[in-house]
């Protein structure tokens, strides 16, 4: 199964912040829109970097709770690893699972935002494809006898 598919699936709404926003208002949106990741883009929609809410617990561990006022852009992951929609569902556990990150932006054929995809939406998928293998291996078992 490839990226594309999970997209299909889930959709591709991006919730993305600008750098200039504060930490408490992406909070706010993580806990609103109940995702883990924010795409940072710029005011072009380029992708510049991805803040998770284990950089807003980080944040808060080194900073307190001065660091709600401060901009994302002090936080925000900058080097940020993406995958495109043609990678495969195991690729994209491998990159996930070296990388030790849990969300990966997607990026279309012209390295555009295309979508996000979570960890829980690979489990989703794989959950999904191996009930579908399950039930066809079972029929065909009760066709053959």
């Amino acid at each position: 199964m490839q990226v594309r598919h999970i997209l299909q699936t889930k959709g591709r709404d991006i919730i993305g912040i600008a750098e200039s926003a504060t930490l408490a208002e992406a909070a706010q949106i993580l806990a609103h829109h109940h995702v883990g990741a924010l795409v940072i883009q710029d005011s072009g929609g380029a992708l510049t970097g991805i803040f998770s809410e284990r950089d807003l617990v980080r944040a808060v561990a080194e900073d307190g709770p001065l660091a709600l006022n401060r901009a994302i852009a002090v936080y925000m992951s900058r080097q940020v690893t993406t995958c495109n929609e043609n990678d495969t569902m195991e690729n994209l556990m491998e990159m996930m699972t070296h990388g030790r990150f849990r969300h990966v932006p997607v990026l279309d054929e012209r390295q555009r935002l295309a979508g996000m995809i979570s960890i829980g939406d690979v489990v989703k998928s794989r959950i999904a494809e191996t009930l579908s293998e399950a039930n066809s291996l079972r029929d065909y078992i009760s066709a053959a006898v």
